[in-house]
């Protein structure tokens, strides 16, 4: 067996700690929005599984796709092309973070949120990472689901039912998804191409990924808004969050109706940019809504 000398650093590195704090976050969302209260021990516990657990599915994930990361400029310093981690110690530690943060959210906080958390880590390494991402041009459509999953599980971690306002939280990140990551891929097609990656532009073109690109954001920010229209949220959230929508429909406008090379990547970098920031914004409104609503 393999061995190589990784620090602490490194193996944080491997849980894709950038990914991992938004699903934090939102699953923080998911907990607190929920209708059942959960003990502040046991929603820290919760919260600490379900980033465990996805720090799994990130380390499995750079497990498998280390052949191909090894050849990417955006992945070549990651901790097992590096030669940091290896290959081995990569899927021992990752498995072990897996089977453990699903173990103890299980015994823990519930088996029913356990089974979700259990079957989202399922969802991205096999689904997606293994299945979809090297046959298929919508692997980041379907895999975008397991990044939606969270604030479901955080929801579900309370012992809350799944109602419809755990899944419109679901829908607005998975509709998030594929805006946000098509614009990257614009911006490194040939280096998904240089790996046999089927993503979107450097397989459909970029006049096809944009035309996406608009309508997705179109029906995303009409779904972030229908909290509104369902009771679940209040005009603190509804005023901000169609401002943001607007703005996010208005510069995939701007991609959609550039026409050379530079325009175009100039408005997939700040598109890029700016779903980021869009989707932390939405679910932090949420918490202001909540907050104007049960505390003023």
């Amino acid at each position: 067996m393999e061995y190589a000398s990784g620090t602490v650093h490194d193996y944080y590195c491997l849980m894709k700690p950038r990914v991992m704090s938004l699903v934090i976050f939102t699953s923080f969302v998911g907990l607190i929005l929920s209708p059942v209260s959960i003990h502040p021990f046991l929603g820290l516990t919760s919260l600490i599984c379900i980033a465990i657990g996805a720090g799994a599915a990130g380390v499995l994930n750079m497990w498998y796709d280390a052949d191909i990361d090894r050849l990417m400029k955006r992945t070549v310093k990651r901790p097992i092309p590096s030669g940091n981690i290896s290959k081995s110690e990569a899927f021992t530690y990752g498995t072990v973070m897996a089977f453990g943060s699903v173990f103890v959210m299980g015994v823990l906080i519930n088996w029913y949120s356990a089974a979700f958390l259990a079957f989202t880590i399922f969802f991205y390494v096999f689904i997606y990472t293994i299945w979809l991402k090297r046959r298929t041009v919508q692997n980041i459509v379907i895999g975008g689901a397991a990044g939606a999953f969270p604030p479901v599980i955080g929801w579900m971690s309370t012992s809350a039912s799944v109602t419809l306002e755990p899944i419109l939280l679901f829908f607005i990140i998975f509709l998030w998804t594929p805006p946000h990551f098509w614009a990257l891929a614009i911006l490194t097609s040939s280096e998904y191409e240089k790996v046999n990656i089927p993503m979107m532009p450097n397989v459909m073109g970029n006049k096809s990924t944009i035309n996406q690109i608009l309508i997705y954001s179109v029906v995303m920010s009409l779904v972030a808004i229908s909290p509104y229209f369902i009771g679940m949220v209040t005009f603190v959230y509804l005023i901000p969050v169609s401002i943001l929508s607007i703005s996010f429909i208005f510069i995939a406008v701007q991609l959609y109706k550039s026409k050379e090379d530079t325009k175009t990547r100039k408005y997939s970098k700040r598109l890029f940019i700016y779903s980021i920031f869009y989707l932390f914004m939405v679910f932090l409104i949420f918490l202001l809504d909540y907050a104007f609503v049960n505390f003023f």
